[in-house]
């Protein structure tokens, strides 16, 4: 989709995009001269340039489209640099510090688990093999506690599913939001947050794996179905567009879980979630 998009020049918006689309001018590759006749020589020359640019962005810089597209379009760069993508969440430990507990990644082939006391330190570096990050309100929490807590800033092309997902009208918060687009967490279904906190604190307190695991499957499970919402909405978008058939994406399988949550803590969970308020 990527190049198939004009809005990244300056003064075409959805109104001018459109009318090149239907003028035949449906890729970069499309706008040769002689141009459109409702474009001047001058017009169709600075529209060449830019794109001229952009191609020399293509391989690597994702955040320059971030940059030149209006915010509603941004789910447009991603099955271009979807290779060079990271989904990712964190759990924190519920203090006014808002240490992290534990943090996931996936690229959509491998998941790998980050625990504080263990290789917590090596995230940011794990990070930075990545040109493109998707969180669920990640601007606003994931990627400000981690930048706080390691001192550093991340660099890194973002897409934020919670501003995508309310343009698509799916408000409410990530669990809500996988309800209504049809996903389904299985056992953990009704484990939030605060349990996550919960499971943080039983396994500081009584060293058990199952606590640390539980809260892992949850971690984990929060960061593969970002892969899944990031496809919904790139498909709910490009159906707007003369690309929907074309340009669809297929909905990727699930990858299999290394780790499972403990059947009986989940017990416990829901009874102490259920008699906390």
């Amino acid at each position: 989709m990527l190049t198939n998009t004009f809005q990244l020049i300056q003064k075409i918006g959805p109104k001018s995009e459109e009318r090149l689309w239907q003028c035949g001018i449906r890729h970069w590759d499309d706008l040769t001269a002689p141009y459109p006749e409702h474009l001047s020589p001058a017009q169709g020359s600075y529209m060449a340039n830019c794109l001229a640019e952009a191609r020399t962005h293509l391989a690597c810089r994702p955040g320059y489209f971030l940059e030149k597209l209006p915010a509603r379009e941004h789910w447009r760069i991603f099955p271009h640099f979807r290779g060079v993508t990271a989904y990712l969440d964190i759990e924190t430990d519920g203090s006014f510090a808002n240490r992290i507990t534990t943090a996931t990644i996936f690229d959509g082939r491998q998941i790998r688990c980050f625990v504080q006391g263990d290789n917590l330190d090596d995230l940011p570096l794990a990070l930075r093999e990545y040109d493109v990050l998707v969180t669920y309100s990640g601007k606003s929490f994931d990627v400000p506690v981690i930048e706080k807590q390691f001192n550093t800033t991340l660099k890194i092309a973002h897409l934020d599913l919670r501003y995508l997902l309310a343009g698509l009208g799916f408000k409410g918060g990530l669990k809500k939001c996988e309800i209504r687009l049809g996903l389904d967490r299985g056992e953990l279904t009704g484990v939030d947050g605060y349990a996550a906190v919960l499971l943080w604190q039983m396994y500081r307190r009584t060293g058990k794996q199952r606590a640390l695991e539980t809260l892992l499957a949850y971690n984990i499970m929060d960061t593969v179905n970002l892969e899944r919402l990031m496809v919904e909405v790139y498909n709910r978008n490009i159906a707007a567009t003369p690309f929907g058939e074309e340009l669809r994406l297929a909905m990727p399988e699930p990858p299999p879980l290394p780790l499972v949550p403990d059947p009986g803590l989940l017990v416990e969970l829901r009874h102490r979630l259920a008699n906390s308020g």
